[in-house]
């Protein structure tokens, strides 16, 4: 059992090589198909869908026994016990959450979980494997009684809506994109890396586009967490976002599961949304809009420490990019 010394070097290791340690821990599962060249590992891929295509069911929820003892110093009962006394970042709290139970083809049932519960299970593995790389423990064995982490019978499996958001000029075809630089200092998972935005996890109100909505507005434009988003916003946002779904994956480290989604808003209703776009908000820097051009595409899906789910995100919107860009109904 580690020290608390010991167990804040593994996990200050774990945030400077975190985007590495990923990409090495993607090889524990050679036989899982990635997305589109990346370390993503697949739950499923598919062709753009609308978002309103998707059907949600509601299950019952069952506990995992899944012991993660041999990573805690004494006196801790769970990862997240840990984190929160010896490191917790600026923003870490047990709210819930709706949990993967299963999926058949496009419709996804979930029961009721907490976002600890992927703390104390998915961070807990990337620990215990930062752990190995330093040589203070031997084997894996949280890793190997998860087994094959798609599949979300074997672990708590929260779900978080990735959103890569383009904003396109259908005058002159020319279409920017925006990424997020997550601070470690202030957030709980991949610290120090890029990611598309916005971001969250699946926890509010049943409905994918309503949890998209306010990622939209906290993220993009600063909103208060958990204030009321204003009608107009939503009714407007509603309108203006073409969304579409190209599957699901599950980051080979971490064990978060992300719905891969790209959000599509005309160039001039864009700019009447997001005028006041935001250079920082809770969770860090958000970068400027950055050309959707194969050059950006290639530089962060493959040589900058993106998230698994962002490169492969990005990847797939390039690929289906004529479809995703092309003139059509609103739907979400």
């Amino acid at each position: 059992m580690p020290t608390s010394e010991q167990w804040l070097e593994v996990r200050a290791h774990l945030g400077e090589h975190r985007h590495a340690l990923a990409v090495q821990a993607a090889g524990e599962y050679r036989d899982v198909p990635r997305v589109a060249d990346t370390p993503l590992l697949a739950t499923w891929t598919s062709e753009p869908v609308p978002l309103s295509d998707l059907s949600l069911e509601r299950g019952q929820s069952r506990e995992f026994d899944l012991a993660s003892a041999h990573l805690l110093p004494d006196g801790f009962g769970s990862y997240s016990e840990a984190m929160a006394k010896l490191a917790a970042p600026a923003v870490f709290q047990n709210r819930p959450t709706y949990r993967l139970l299963g999926f058949t083809g496009q419709t996804l049932t979930f029961g009721d979980g907490t976002y600890f519960d992927g703390i104390d299970v998915g961070e807990a593995c990337a620990h215990e494997y930062a752990a190995r790389e330093l040589g203070h423990i031997e084997s894996l064995p949280l890793r190997a009684a998860v087994g094959d982490p798609c599949d979300p019978a074997r672990r708590p499996t929260n779900v978080a809506i990735s959103t890569l958001t383009i904003r396109h000029d259908q005058a002159t075809g020319d279409a920017t994109f925006f990424l997020h630089w997550r601070d470690p200092r202030k957030v709980g998972h991949a610290g120090g890396m890029y990611q598309v935005l916005p971001v969250g996890v699946f926890q509010e109100g049943f409905s994918l586009w309503q949890c998209m909505v306010r990622e939209f507005a906290e993220e993009l434009l600063g909103a208060p967490e958990g204030e009321p988003i204003s009608p107009a916003f939503v009714e407007d946002l509603t309108a203006a976002a073409r969304v579409s779904c190209l599957g699901m994956g599950v980051d080979p480290l971490t064990f978060a599961t992300d719905m891969l989604t790209v959000a599509v808003i005309e160039a001039k209703r864009f700019d009447v949304l997001f005028g006041d776009l935001v250079s920082h908000n809770d969770e860090g820097r958000v970068l400027e809009g950055l050309a959707f051009n194969a050059e950006n595409v290639e530089r962060f899906v493959h040589h900058e420490p993106t998230q698994a789910a962002g490169a492969a995100l990005l990847s797939l919107a390039w690929q289906h990019r004529e479809v995703l860009l092309a003139e059509c109904d609103l739907s979400h």
